[in-house]
């Protein structure tokens, strides 16, 4: 199997590894193969952030790494200099060994530094942007040969049906997403996370085998639009990543999809490449590599004469494993996929340098609901010009409808993006585990102390 390592420096394919047996120490020395002096400034984690680290010594198969899994780290890039020829003096003095995939920059203190350059083998690799076949190996029987250049051949298939059976949306969820975007006529592009649950078909279903999504509740991390960039926004750093996760974690909800806006666009692009490009990594984030996986795709667009309609989809598993193996690109079209050089798309027995996007596309049905155990009241963290934002005196407007039209504290504390804002109040390991249990379960009272101190932060006076 193959895993992705993405470092600040680039992404790395580590081949043939077996998921039962290999771990991360394999990883780190097949790295060291060809590029023996890196320096890890955060070794190998399972998030973005690397702050979950990966158990070196275990299997990749017990931390849920599968085939096209990806994996993190960050290193410094004046040590990641891959070897294939002789030696050289290093830009520290120190010897390192060189090769058409390096490159002498000027760092910004002046000094100069050897690193990665994506300028390998050009047109003598094996195949564009590989070396060739004799510095890979020195002889090659014709299997070999055969078995390793199917390896970088795709057949295209169509997926007719979607893993995930259906949908469900909590209303007041999407209708709040859906109104920011029209606050900007959908001028603006943004995209949030689905948070919710995967439902194994009940035994009296007989339409379906498949798993379906209940989504719950609706995340916005931290995000800029851009109009010049493929997707349509810059996602940054979100410093409460880790509390969300885990706030989801105690209320019994994951991350089951995301979702997107975006203005009207040309007939037939249903979701662009960028946008298919972005599905099928997150489902391969889900699935933890190229498995089947419920996880799904919402897209709210409007239409040139000014509807707005919401779908569901989810990319193939092809598109997933060609995404794995960084196949395909962006290119000047938003409507196909680019194959990468590398790689060869056979599509109805001719070789194909483009990919319709609709062809990786599965289509979800999607239904909606009001949920029984959250609200979608308080407003969203991360916007900007909008009409309400977080604060004390919004935690005292929701709040205060305790006692009136049926509301009790715990249904008005039930808010997933109020218990987010609460986490800049409350500890997430001390207090939260007791209150999300509440929330969770209604047969669970939530204890009069948390009740007062939370009525307190909001500035309401009383019994609760």
């Amino acid at each position: 199997m193959i895993i992705r390592v993405r470092s600040n420096v680039g992404v790395w394919r580590v081949e043939d590894l077996d998921a039962e047996t290999a771990n991360g120490e394999a990883i780190l020395a097949e790295i060291a193969k060809t590029r023996p002096h890196v320096s890890y400034e955060m070794s190998l984690s399972l998030d973005p952030a690397c702050k979950e680290p990966l158990d070196l010594t275990a299997s990749l198969r017990s931390q849920n790494l599968g085939h096209g899994s990806m994996v993190h780290c960050r290193v410094d890039p004046s040590s990641c200099a891959t070897t294939t020829t002789g030696e050289t003096t290093g830009a520290e003095g120190t010897a390192a060994e060189t090769s058409a995939n390096t490159k002498r920059i000027i760092d910004k203190d002046g000094r100069i530094k050897l690193v990665p350059s994506t300028e390998v083998g050009g047109d003598k690799g094996f195949r564009r942007g590989m070396m060739p076949l004799r510095d890979i190996k020195m002889a090659w029987t014709l299997n070999e040969f055969v078995a390793m250049d199917e390896q970088f051949v795709f057949k295209m298939k169509r997926q007719d049906k979607a893993v995930c059976s259906r949908v469900s949306v909590d209303v007041p969820s999407i209708q709040n997403f859906q109104s920011y975007l029209q606050r900007f006529q959908f001028a603006r592009k943004r995209f949030a996370f689905l948070y919710g649950r995967y439902e194994e078909p009940s035994s009296d279903n007989n339409d379906s085998s498949s798993p379906s999504v209940v989504v719950e509740a609706i995340y916005e991390p931290p995000q800029e639009p851009d109009a010049d960039a493929a997707e349509g926004f810059e996602q940054l750093e979100d410093p409460l990543e880790e509390k969300v996760e885990e706030i989801a974690k105690l209320l019994g909800l994951q991350k089951v999809g995301w979702i997107f806006g975006h203005p009207p666009r040309d007939d037939g692009i249903v979701l662009t490449t960028a946008e298919v490009i972005m599905a099928a990594e997150l489902q391969l984030e889900a699935a933890g590599g190229v498995e089947e996986t419920s996880f799904v795709t919402i897209k709210v667009g409007q239409a040139k004469d000014g509807t707005v309609g919401v779908e569901a989809f989810q990319v193939s598993q092809q598109c997933m494993a060609m995404v794995a193996e960084e196949a395909l690109e962006i290119g000047t079209d938003p409507g196909v996929c680019v194959v990468h050089e590398t790689f060869t798309a056979i599509q109805e027995g001719k070789e194909s340098k483009t990919i319709d996007n609709n062809f990786f596309l599965t289509v979800v049905p999607i239904v909606q609901h009001t949920s029984e155990v959250f609200v979608s009241q308080f407003p969203r963290i991360n916007r900007d010009l909008d009409d309400r934002a977080p604060s004390k005196d919004e935690m005292k407007r929701q709040l205060s409808k305790s006692g009136t039209a049926g509301w009790t504290f715990v249904d008005l504390v039930s808010d997933f993006n109020l218990l987010i804002y609460m986490t800049e109040f409350l500890d997430i390991r001390a207090d939260f585990p007791k209150i999300c249990q509440s929330v969770k379960d209604r047969e669970v009272p939530l204890d009069d102390g948390y009740k007062i101190i939370i009525a307190s932060m909001a500035g309401l006076d009383g019994a609760y």
